[in-house]
């Protein structure tokens, strides 16, 4: 299976290149709501490792997909679990016995009130765009003071040597459109919306690999 994620996301040729929203929509049939490779798995695992306890919790799974931090979240005990995602098509494959509330909304524009979130958990999403500023500027509207946002992307390190994010569908590759965030870019963003970075995470693909594959930040509201 490492073979086989390394040749999909160092390609061997150039890949044609899709929307977040044309690459989803084309995924979504075969998108499963679980960590399905090495990369997603230490990501997951990153996240879990510093994710407060959420029983009880408002939390939100933004840019939710399928829902597999939603799902997450519910056996975890979180009292009230939402899921927004702007794929309609990733949203419909969550299934009705999913148990957490879903609505089609932007990372940039959430149709949730002010301090109304205790925990934000967004997985592997904000690199599909050209900037962080408003919606950082939004997790932080929406988080009640003190409460805590999880955001993994892709490694700007891993991006910038060649690694391209990718899936399969139609008997082809596709690349997915990424942007580079760095560490300096969250940081700064995440401070002139109010959010603290409390701790970050550089996972590789397993515990002796000294390259990072994602990486894991943890805010927390001013």
């Amino acid at each position: 299976m490492l073979k086989r994620l390394g040749r999909r996301i160092f390609p061997q040729k150039p890949l044609k290149t899709l929307s977040s929203i044309d690459a989803y929509e084309r995924w979504a049939a075969t998108y499963p709501p679980y960590a399905h490779n090495p990369l997603m798995q230490a990501e997951e695992s990153a996240m879990r490792s510093l994710m407060p306890d959420l029983k009880g919790r408002v939390v939100l799974d933004l840019a939710c997909g399928t829902g597999r931090y939603a799902r997450l979240a519910a056996e975890n005990g979180a009292g009230l679990v939402i899921g927004l995602d702007n794929s309609m098509a990733m949203l419909t494959g969550r299934g009705a016995e999913a148990g957490w509330k879903a609505g089609l909304a932007t990372s940039e524009a959430m149709p949730l009130a002010n301090s109304s979130v205790d925990v934000v958990l967004c997985g592997l999403a904000l690199g599909h765009l050209p900037s962080l500023d408003s919606s950082m500027r939004e997790i932080a509207r929406i988080l009640k003071p003190g409460g805590w946002a999880l955001v993994s992307d892709f490694h700007p390190f891993l991006y910038l040597n060649g690694a391209r994010r990718t899936f399969a569908a139609d008997e082809m590759t596709y690349a997915v459109e990424h942007y580079v965030h760095l560490y300096a870019d969250y940081h700064r963003v995440a401070g002139e919306a109010g959010l603290r970075v409390e701790q970050v995470l550089e996972p590789g693909l397993s515990e002796s690999s000294k390259s990072p594959v994602v990486i894991v930040f943890r805010f927390e509201k001013r």
